[in-house]
């Protein structure tokens, strides 16, 4: 009987490898995996790289996960606000390296891993330094229709940590509102996809045509208790 379940977050996480490249939902404050992430705290694999839409709030989280050491090299579109304090001081002391990436670029490189593309044309960034490569080479550009696209890689990655909102024994899951994010296409593009859900529901209990991410996306599902600030819509 397939049931991906599993009764933690640290079974969820036991083989999380050191330098893996891990995929972390969320936008803003909507629908960051926390629990996920201080999982991945508590496990100690270290030499990451991570992926998320920017590069932590305050102290916790992603944030703690970079100021304990954990984190090699942050890959998103947003990495400075005002209080990413703990990416700023590593990056500005040379202790994280960082790839910024544009938001749409960063969706879409993902996207493509998962669907199988070797990689796409953008107009995004051409003739800026985004269109460098890391070792400062420039991208491979091309002229199509008149304009002028830089070409962009996929993004694959070990490990994807998501939240949901709902799932089956089948890892199949839905989402809250603007929680979902991420969340489907980073699913897709890992070989390792660990989901939390506020709610467990029977096989069969989830109307197909509602169900965003499909079971075959994901390895490992927890289920985790709603606290009363995201009951009270305070945090998706």
């Amino acid at each position: 009987m397939i049931n991906k379940f599993v009764s933690s977050i640290q079974e969820a996480l036991a083989d999380t490898r050191d330098g893996a490249t891990v995929l972390i939902g969320g936008f803003g404050t909507a629908g960051i995996p926390d629990e996920l992430i201080e999982g991945l705290l508590a496990q100690g694999a270290r030499d990451l790289t991570v992926v998320n839409n920017n590069a932590g709030n305050g102290e916790q989280g992603l944030a703690a996960l970079l100021k304990a050491g954990r984190v090699r090299k942050v890959v998103c579109s947003f990495p400075r606000q005002a209080d990413s304090q703990v990416f700023d001081g590593l990056f500005r002391s040379g202790q994280v390296e960082l790839e910024l990436v544009p938001q749409g670029n960063l969706a879409e490189r993902i996207r493509a891993a998962g669907a199988g593309i070797g990689g796409f044309f953008t107009p995004t960034a051409y003739g800026t330094d985004l269109a460098k490569k890391a070792d400062g080479s420039p991208k491979e550009t091309r002229e199509i229709d008149g304009r002028m696209y830089v070409y962009e890689t996929p993004i694959h990655a070990d490990l994807a940590l998501i939240r949901a909102e709902c799932g089956d024994r089948w890892g199949n899951l839905t989402y809250r509102k603007a929680a979902r994010n991420f969340g489907p296409v980073m699913a897709m593009a890992a070989r390792k996809t660990v989901a939390t859900v506020y709610s467990q529901v029977p096989l069969g209990g989830l109307d197909p045509e509602a169900v965003i991410t499909p079971g075959i996306f994901v390895q490992a599902v927890v289920q985790i208790p709603r606290v009363a600030t995201q009951a009270a819509g305070v945090k998706a």
